[in-house]
This record gives structure tokens, C-alpha cells and sequence, in this order.
């Protein structure tokens, strides 16, 4: 996916796609993680879609749910999805600096070859 540590770094403005393409996937992953948690408490707490938009966010964002879980499924499903949330900020955010650490790696190892 990425150039060898042989090869010379990419342009700036080649560095600068790949970076808005990996802030795409993470919006993608973002978007898709909030559908399915406004999914799982519209199904399991019968809340509307806004009020499971605002618990969704809220989860996700790391605040915590904005009204608690009455059912059983809906404990089930926060508790599940609260997890869920946790480890999908750390892979987001993974996603977003690897590009960035990775030119910043290959600049301190890339030599330039001598004539």
C-alpha cells in the first residue's frame, strides 16, 4: 500500500490524497458504526430516530448514552455497542495517522542516493 523505504517519498500533493482518501475510509467506518447503533436502539428501545441518533453519537463520541437502557436488549445492545464504540475509535484513529506516521517514518530512514 505504501512505497518501500528504497523508494523515494511520495509528492505533497500524492501524501495529501492519500491522506483525504484515509479520512474517507474513517467517515465511511464512522457513519456506518453511528447506522448501527441508531439501528440497535430504534429495534431494541423502540426510540425514535433522533433520540437513537443522539444515544448513538453520544456513544460513540464517548460521553455515554444519553438515556439509559429499559429493556433487557436495549442493556445488552449499549453494553455491546459501548465496546463496540471503543474499539472503532481506536482502529479510526489508526487509519487517520498511518499515513502520517508513516511519511514521517520514511523521511528519517530514506537516503538519498549518493553520486
Amino acid at each position: 500500500m505504501y512505497e518501500h523505504s528504497g523508494h523515494r517519498p511520495i509528492s505533497r500533493s500524492a501524501f495529501l490524497w492519500r491522506l483525504a482518501r484515509h479520512l474517507g475510509y474513517s467517515t465511511i467506518g464512522v457513519l456506518a458504526t453511528l447506522f448501527v447503533g441508531m439501528l440497535g436502539y430504534h429495534m431494541t428501545e423502540r426510540m425514535s430516530w433522533l433520540d437513537a441518533f443522539l444515544n448513538a453519537s453520544m456513544l460513540l463520541g464517548g460521553m455515554g448514552p444519553v438515556n439509559a437502557p429499559q429493556t433487557n436488549a436495549g442493556k445488552y445492545f449499549a453494553g455491546t455497542y459501548a465496546l463496540f464504540c471503543g474499539m472503532i475509535v481506536i482502529l479510526i484513529t489508526g487509519v487517520i495517522i498511518a499515513p502520517i506516521v508513516h511519511r514521517i517514518m520514511h523521511r528519517f530512514h530514506w537516503v538519498e542516493e549518493q553520486k
